[in-house]
């Protein structure tokens, strides 16, 4: 479970590393896990600050006077990305406890942009540092804490994040995800991102949704857009950099054959996805021609949170077609091919075998809507979400 396995990852790193980051995009429930697991579980006081708060940011004009005052404390800093100049300050009290015998838990610090986004922190805290990630709610977690009550077509097509999953009506959720979409557009990526409107943003957001699960022409949405193709480099990075989309890599291994290069784009979450494409119920999205992609994103976003960093995860398109969703590796022990259907009878073509024979797959499998588990010619296994997960996990341990 993604939150009970963060909890022990975050209390172990507490004990051992001065310094631990929580990355994860805003409503997350960084803040909730950080207050409530990291107080009880320390034998200091903790304290924290609140960047999004003026009075909060405030303090920290100064910032090695005020940082000086919480000597074995635990100071938990909110939206530190507001103020990524800390790194400095931190790293240089960090050395100074360190030589008066405090070894670890010194700076918890919670941040809504990617760790290649502060880069200020890799320069200045090597070997002093630590970086966890906080998704939105998986499948695996709330399937096993039925806490909130597990319903996966909900999870599906409202998303993951909790204010959206719980909320008390399909209306209610899409209200949120709205909110959330416009607060990101105009607030949260102008920090960083680059001076373009937030209605240029959000249709250039719209449109990768459309994109959702291939590779993204970014030539053609630069025209539609006005700006050129690097521009939309950017604003694509931008968006990974806040966690918003995902772009999984082609493979890279050895093989004859022409393969694509530019990578796939995912939304990263389904419920913002169908908001972006303006499918407001269940009905809508099983008449939309994004449905196959939904599913596809869904189920690959929920593998790619519950791998260990022991995988590396890509995909295979060649030039004539033959294609395989995802590929996860193991070193060279494990070579595992999934082709991800939302049909609940499955059937695969003769360029997902060829593709496994260039990549030299060691198992194959159909990850389905269903819920048996069986297999089909080619000594494919045809499994469903549910299972391959726990499968997924027990190889993790």
């Amino acid at each position: 479970m993604i939150r009970r396995t963060l909890e022990n990852k975050l209390i172990q790193s507490l004990k051992s590393i001065p310094v631990v980051v929580i990355l994860g995009p805003r409503q997350v429930g960084k803040t909730t896990l950080a207050l409530e697991f990291a107080r009880p579980l320390l034998e200091k006081p903790v304290h924290y600050l609140d960047l999004e708060l003026d009075s909060d940011l405030a303090k920290l004009d100064d910032p090695e006077s005020y940082l000086q005052r919480f000597n074995n404390q635990l100071l938990v800093i909110d939206e530190v990305q507001r103020k990524a100049d800390l790194f400095r300050i931190i790293r240089s009290l960090v050395d100074i406890r360190k030589r008066n015998g405090e070894k670890a838990g010194h700076f918890l610090l919670l941040g809504s942009a990617s760790k290649d986004l502060l880069q200020q922190s890799s320069e200045t805290l090597a070997g002093r540092i630590r970086y966890l990630e906080l998704p939105p709610f998986t499948f695996q977690e709330l399937y096993q804490d039925d806490h909130w009550g597990f319903n996966p077509e909900k999870l599906w097509f409202r998303g993951g994040f909790p204010d959206s999953y719980l909320a008390e009506s399909d209306q209610e959720s899409w209200n949120w995800r709205h909110d959330f979409i416009t607060t990101y557009v105009e607030k949260d990526i102008p920090l960083f991102g680059p001076q373009v409107s937030a209605t240029r943003m959000k249709r250039f957001w719209t449109m990768l949704a459309h994109f959702h699960s291939q590779q993204a022409n970014l030539s053609d949405i630069g025209k539609s857009l006005e700006v050129s193709h690097t521009t939309a480099r950017t604003y694509l990075d931008i968006l990974q950099d806040f966690f918003m989309i995902r772009q999984l890599q082609p493979w890279a291994g050895n093989t004859k054959k022409r393969l694509v290069k530019s990578p796939k784009i995912y939304i990263r979450d389904s419920g913002l996805l169908h908001n972006l494409l303006r499918i407001h119920n269940f009905e809508q999205l099983f008449g939309h021609p994004i449905l196959g992609a939904s599913w596809e994103g869904f189920v690959a976003e929920n593998i790619l949170n519950s791998i260990s960093n022991q995988w590396t995860a890509s995909f295979y398109r060649s030039s004539n077609q033959t294609e395989i969703d995802l590929i996860l590796e193991k070193g060279h022990r494990e070579v595992w091919a999934i082709e991800i259907k939302r049909s609940i009878a499955p059937s695969i073509s003769s360029g997902f075998h060829k593709a496994c024979e260039d990549i030299a797959a060691t198992r194959k499998f159909v990850i389905y809507s269903g819920t048996e588990r069986f297999q089909i010619k080619g000594m494919t296994e045809v499994i469903g979400l549910k299972d391959f997960l726990a499968l997924l996990e027990n190889e993790n341990n």
